[in-house]
């Protein structure tokens, strides 16, 4: 069993590592959960007194073979939540992860291989992420960004890089979700915006920015 702080902890530590495989620094964890570093090398000592966590003042810090599993099974929880939330009780994609946050804190290996079970094992949550299955294993897209595409490309919507409400209600309004077939008509060397069409209708300009943070199949 593992607090609240602890599991935020080794989750944050495992998405800003790229899936375990660097180490982090402390600055870019007191970033990431809006705290100071001292608070955050406080409980990396604790972390590294119950084996989650390699840490060396000033070096950095990595999971541990068990922190990286504890990991894996908060984002699991996390994302199987999601995909409940919007398709059982009928949230948009925007309203989940705060919900989710709260419920990927239940211990019980039970119930979430009951809900794994009852949504019919899910590969992705609903921003197209991949969901841990209960070994821990993920099943990963080929998908580059759309800021990458060159122009006459088309690729369709299978992800995003940026799940926060804000950037989610701006793309229900310019009516790209999961799924959007995106062609690429045009590049401006100005700021390297871009003019695209949807499902070759709709044509719209996004910015660099907007395009950085979404993922289409490669």
């Amino acid at each position: 069993m593992h607090s609240f702080t602890e599991e935020n902890y080794i989750k944050t530590i495992f998405k800003l590592s790229a899936n375990g495989t660097q180490e982090v620094n402390t600055n870019a964890i007191a970033e990431a959960l809006e705290t100071k570093a001292a608070s955050v090398t406080d409980m990396l000592r604790k972390l590294s007194g119950k084996q989650l966590v390699h840490y060396i003042k000033y070096r950095g810090v990595s999971l541990t073979e068990e922190g990286n599993r504890v990991a894996l099974q908060v984002i699991r929880k996390h994302r199987l939540w999601e995909v409940f939330l919007v398709e059982k009780l009928k949230f948009s994609w925007d309203e989940v992860h705060d919900v989710a946050e709260e419920l990927e804190h239940v211990n019980s290996a039970l119930l979430t291989r009951r809900l794994d079970e009852f949504l019919g094992h899910p590969q992705f949550d609903p921003h197209g992420d991949p969901i841990p299955s209960e070994n821990g294993e993920m099943k990963l897209k080929k998908q580059r960004l759309l800021a990458e595409m060159n122009v006459e490309e088309t690729g369709v919507v299978v992800g995003v890089n940026d799940s926060q409400p804000l950037f989610l209600q701006y793309l229900d309004k310019l009516g790209i979700s999961l799924g959007t077939r995106i062609r690429v008509l045009e590049r401006y060397a100005y700021d390297n915006s871009l003019e695209i069409s949807l499902e070759d209708q709709k044509q719209l300009l996004v910015s660099t920015e907007v395009a950085k943070n979404i993922f289409l199949s490669a």
